[in-house]
């Protein structure tokens, strides 16, 4: 056969074959099938963010067998330690590659033992001090054309730094000495030092372009209702010269502006990309998941549905020129920012290949879109919400409401909803939830009133919900998973007191609420609304169906231990938590948020695996703190391993790296 087969290959002309090899190498790999050869080269596993690696060396037979194989901390790393490390890293060619430390150090770890190749780190001093997003972020982003390697990020202070992936040293020929100010050519005047402009979420590279988003101070007491506007930009990824800007706040005469009424898009800022970027380069689309504008809570600043504000928006990837929108929340008031990676999936409906884009969100909802045209997969229906009667504020009369796939986590807040332990403690969280408004979706804040309401009770908001971790997806059977947390806040609105120029801003009028105004949703301690807590949930897409729900982390110490529970048996009830998922040829992955003490008394977390079909639980390992990052997986020297950064309260952030035994 050997023969024959040589045979054949002689008769072919050599040109016709070096055309087929030029032809391979310049095909984009697909953006929806996950991490290739063993590796994990982009933050999401591809810029498709499905964080799918068909690796299944690690499976339900020897999960529990896992042990620490190298563990990297980052106390040492920037002034102080960082305790919230929630960095993904990427493996490419036997090297990881990391953020890592309080001043966002990058670090090249070996990735059979950890042992530390090369680090860079940028002292930025008052500039960085004054960022408003600090500590190490969540990834960085790697580039090659087959001679190059370079390894991209943005530091603290807004800065695009190219380094050479092999040495650490910075490439001089891009930007100016390596460096790209991204306070500089924005299309707008930012102060270099406290513009308040930054980003925590990985630089996405697609072909030659680097995408960058923007990302700013949290949004519930803004010092002012103007503010640096967080405009999205495409570069050269060898020399960091801006190959165009997409107006995520138009501009006079550009699409969009008359939905911000009474010019309010001239001052308004905000409206940026602080989530991971989704780029499918065979379409050449780039895949914006857009945040609110300045006023989480109060709107009455930017009347109007204010395009494109909590909108999924496709551009051309090589342009930056607007191709399809899709506002998922007109006029938010709920801090309901787009948090996560839109997903690339490829999936069978009704007999044909669907090539879509789903965004998961703070909601619990998941919102499907062909991802060429926009089109909704399914409907999405416009229905009448709730109206508020706060002064000033204008309320949109309808909200986008998808009919496939069902909601898979809390979107309500009802009395039915209410912990229900014993009949007292039913009766305490009853009485409690009487100093508030209750309501479906979309029901707007208030003004805070210590006679009551204090706020309105609004499920998902702040970092409920799916947060910025986002979900995954396998390619192979068509099913998304995501995290959610069950989390409830209170939104209300107090006058500003001279802390701001807008006529409202988040806060209570009485020490007892929780969310934005501070406080706690208790009763005696326990949270107001029943568990599940935290749940993964697993979506077919194939039926835009929920295939299974599972209530994800342990049950608190606090629950646990409760003394009106005891005697009662407590279901396991999740954690709380902003928690990433990973997929792999079997399982799904994931580490739990916080901690718990375990039956020999020790304080830590568990790294849990659950079978990808069913849900079921099919093995734990033990960590020495919760998860902070999301866990990424990769091939070295025959061995599979699975990385996740872990920290917490006094437990410097480090990177720990499982995999089985010799």
């Amino acid at each position: 056969m050997l023969k024959f087969f040589d045979r054949v290959m002689r008769t072919i002309p050599v040109a016709f074959l070096l055309w087929v090899a030029a032809f391979c190498a310049i095909v984009p790999v697909s953006a929806q099938y996950g991490a290739k050869n063993g590796e994990w080269r982009s933050y999401g596993a591809d810029t498709g963010n499905t964080r799918y690696s068909p690796l299944d060396q690690i499976n339900a037979s020897n999960f529990d067998k896992l042990q620490v194989a190298w563990r990297f901390n980052t106390a040492n790393l920037g002034p102080r330690p960082e305790f919230n490390f929630e960095a993904t890293p990427l493996m490419v060619g036997g090297v990881v590659y990391s953020v890592a430390g309080s001043r966002r150090d990058i670090v090249a770890l070996d990735a059979t033992n950890g042992e530390l190749l090369w680090m860079h780190s940028e002292k930025e001093g008052p500039r960085g001090e004054a960022a408003p997003r600090r500590l190490s972020g969540r990834g960085l982003a790697y580039w090659s054309n087959g001679r190059e390697e370079r390894i991209l990020y943005v530091t603290p202070g807004y800065r695009l730094i190219a380094l050479d992936a092999k040495t650490g040293l910075v490439i001089p020929g891009f930007g100016k000495g390596g460096v790209v100010d991204l306070k500089t050519d924005y299309d707008q005047e930012v102060d270099l030092v406290t513009g308040e402009v930054g980003l925590h979420a990985a630089p996405v590279v697609a072909g030659d372009t680097i995408i960058i988003g923007a990302a700013h101070l949290a949004g519930g007491v803004p010092k002012s209702k103007r503010n640096v506007k967080g405009y999205v930009r495409g570069f050269d990824v060898r020399t960091g010269k801006r190959l165009w800007i997409f107006h995520t706040l138009p501009k006079p005469g550009e699409f969009g502006y008359d939905t911000w009424e009474k010019d309010s898009a001239d001052y308004t800022g905000n409206t940026g990309v602080w989530a991971q970027i989704s780029v499918d380069e065979q379409l050449g689309l780039v895949y914006l998941p857009v945040e609110m504008p300045t006023g989480d809570y109060y709107g009455g600043h930017r009347p109007g549905n204010t395009l494109f504000s909590e909108s999924i928006v496709a551009v051309d990837l090589k342009t930056g020129q607007r191709k399809w929108h899709y506002q998922l929340v007109h006029h938010g008031i709920w801090d309901w920012d787009i948090p996560c990676a839109p997903i690339l999936v490829d999936f069978n409906l009704n007999g044909r290949v669907v090539k879509a884009v789903a965004q998961p969100t703070k909601q619990s909802i998941l919102y499907v879109f062909d991802r060429a045209t926009g089109q909704p997969i399914w409907p999405i229906e416009e229905r009448p919400v709730p109206r508020g009667d706060v002064p000033g504020e204008t309320y949109s009369p309808t909200q986008p409401y998808p009919t496939k796939p069902p909601a898979y986590g809390r979107t309500d807040t009802s009395i039915d909803e209410l912990i229900d332990f014993t009949p007292e403690l039913r009766a305490e969280a009853v009485k409690m939830a009487q100093k508030y408004k209750l309501g479906p979706l979309f029901t707007p804040p208030v003004v805070s009133k210590a006679e009551g309401p204090l706020g309105t009770l609004v499920a998902g908001c702040c970092q409920g919900g799916t947060g910025w971790p986002g979900g995954s997806y396998d390619p192979q059977t068509h099913m998304l998973y995501a995290f959610t947390w069950a989390n409830v806040s209170s939104l209300g609105l107090v006058p500003p007191d001279n802390r701001s120029d807008m006529n409202y801003v988040a806060g209570t009028a009485a020490p007892a609420a929780s969310g934005p105004g501070g406080g706690g949703l208790t009763v005696q301690g326990l949270p107001l609304f029943k568990p599940p807590y935290g749940s993964i949930s697993a979506i077919n897409l194939d039926k835009g169906e929920l295939a299974w729900k599972v209530p994800h982390g342990e049950t608190p110490d606090n629950v646990r231990n409760h003394p009106a529970l005891k005697g009662l048996t407590i279901p396991r009830t999740g954690r709380g938590g902003l928690v990433g998922v990973l997929t792999t040829g079997s399982l799904v992955i994931a580490g739990e948020r916080g901690t718990f003490t375990n039956p020999q008394g020790q304080t830590g977390a568990m790294l849990r695996a659950y079978d990808k079909a069913t849900g079921k639980e099919v093995g734990a390992v033990f960590m020495p703190n919760g998860q902070t990052g999301s866990p990424m997986t990769y091939m070295a020297n025959g061995k599979q391993y699975i990385v996740i950064a872990i920290g917490g309260p006094n437990y410097p952030g480090e990177l720990l790296a499982f995999r089985l035994p010799d």
